[in-house]
Order: structure tokens, then sequence, then C-alpha cells
């Protein structure tokens, strides 16, 4: 069955405030518009990468997401840039070419964006 809700978050910032808020926002959409009836991919890139990285303070939250579903989608750019090993990445976490670029397919398929 296909969704009724495709949603976009885009994600560029490292600070852990943030990162645990935008986490609350991917629950409170699931929860909100049915679980069951919305899919979600969460895109970082940039300093917000470290959301998805091993040593992140909200990998409980990340991981949980994830066994709900929610895609999560980090830039190969950023790891590339920063110098970063995929290794350090959340099991789970999905590689995409650049995050950007991510954002704009999706829009173009249809998906909503949002940008908390």
């Amino acid at each position: 069955m296909e969704p009724q809700y495709r949603v976009i978050i885009h994600f560029d910032e490292a600070d852990e405030k943030k990162q645990a808020s935008v986490l609350r926002n991917v629950r409170n959409v699931l929860e909100d518009l049915g679980a069951d009836q919305t899919q979600v991919e969460l895109v970082a890139h940039g300093p917000g990468l470290d959301i998805f990285l091993d040593q992140s303070t909200v990998a409980n939250g990340v991981t949980e997401l994830l066994a709900r579903g929610v895609i999560m989608a980090a830039c190969r750019n950023t790891l590339r840039e920063r110098n970063i090993a995929p290794e350090r990445l959340l099991p789970g976490v999905r590689l995409v070419s650049s995050g950007i670029g991510e954002l704009v397919r999706r829009q173009q398929e249809g998906w909503l964006y949002v940008r908390p």
C-alpha cells in the first residue's frame, strides 16, 4: 500500500538540541499523520551529518526511528569533505550521492519538503 504522505526532512545543523528536536519532529509527524500512512526520510548533510555518527548523543533516537521505517540518508559528499569513514555511520543509515540532490529528487517525485 502506497503511503498517503511522503515527507522529506532537511537537516544541516550540528547542535545537539536541534538534533533531538528534529527527531521529535519526525516522531510527531508519524504520530499525527499515522505511521502506516506516512513515509518519512531525514536527509542530513554538512554539520547535520553528525546526527548519524556512531558517537551521536541521539543515536538511540535514530535507531528507534529506523526501526519504525524512517529512511535516514547521509550525504556522501559531506563524508568525503569531512574525511569521515562510512563505517562511522549508524547501522541502517543509507548513503546518498548528495544531500541536496536527494532533496531535489524527492521533491520532484512529489515528496513534501520540511526544514524544521
